[in-house]
């Protein structure tokens, strides 16, 4: 039977256990998950094994990356199967959180971490006595720049939420290695700058998509897709299969390119958000091929 993860829950625990080990002499590797794991985050456990002679993986659903119209209530859950995978993967511990950041000072009624009704949400995580007056944090972290473009336009508080409480569980775990997934492809470039500008000395490293055998990208959301709407997601992975080779084999004006997305998935009955052809690193628009 494989051994069960030490399960953490308290920062202060998680921050000694992982001091424990760093004076043992290993290396730490943080995995950070929303849970209701699936190959995907296996793949990133693997890489995780291959860099580091420990690993952790986080379980929080993150209040702060949300916003009120988001599906932050019904986003899946099933903590008891996550641990078991976990096992199975041979993860050394499994830090799960009740909550890591209060948005009640966010201003925003009724949003992420706000007490709207969510049962995920903790009134407030600041100790009592603490001389802070309560009424939850107030700080943020921004990577401004990188964050404004592509999902920052249409989820502006989106990134806010992700890089604070990811330097938050950096803080907590204090790894040497994090590794995240490229399928949230602006998501890890924005943790790589944060870490580069803020001198975590911790080594990011990016794992490829990993995708169901008929190409849609694995997500926990998936599970809340109809059969009809799954097929048509399948859109999305080939269309941009279509862009890729369409450009490899003659030469095509962005804007061809962008159409050509935009039209395959149209076509399938998607909607779109945006489609933008963007250098790799800085994410700006790249507007000649």
């Amino acid at each position: 039977m494989a051994k069960q993860p030490e399960v953490i829950r308290d920062k202060a625990c998680m921050l000694s256990w992982s001091r424990s080990h760093r004076w043992k002499g290993k290396t730490l590797a943080l995995v950070p998950t929303m849970g209701f794991l699936h190959q995907g985050h296996l793949s990133l456990i693997r890489k995780a094994k291959a860099h580091a002679d420990v690993v952790v993986v986080s379980i929080y659903v993150n209040p702060g990356q949300f916003a009120p119209s988001e599906d932050l209530a019904t986003y899946p859950s099933d903590l008891h199967g996550d641990l078991q995978k976990l096992a199975d993967a041979e993860v050394d511990a499994a830090f799960c959180p009740s909550n890591l950041y209060d948005c009640e000072s966010d201003g925003v009624p009724g949003g992420a971490g706000s007490g709207g009704g969510n049962e995920r949400t903790v009134v407030s995580c600041l100790e009592a006595g603490d001389g802070g007056g309560g009424g939850g944090h107030e700080t943020w972290i921004r990577v401004e720049r990188l964050e404004k473009g592509l999902c920052g336009k249409r989820r502006p508080v989106f990134f806010r939420g992700v890089a604070t409480v990811v330097a938050k569980l950096f803080n907590i775990v204090e790894p040497d290695v994090a590794v995240f997934g490229k399928k949230d492809y602006q998501q890890w470039r924005i943790i790589c700058r944060m870490v580069c500008d803020l001198d975590f000395g911790i080594k990011v490293i990016g794992s490829e998509i990993v995708r169901e055998a008929d190409g849609l990208a694995m997500s926990s959301r998936n599970v809340h897709l109809s059969p009809e709407q799954r097929e048509k997601a399948l859109s999305i992975n080939r269309s941009l299969l279509q862009a890729k080779y369409s450009v490899q084999k003659e030469k095509h004006s962005c804007q061809d390119l962008k159409n050509l997305v935009v039209q395959t998935i149209t076509k399938a009955g998607g909607r779109i958000d945006y489609v933008e052809v963007s250098w790799c690193s800085s994410m700006k628009e790249y507007n000649s091929l």
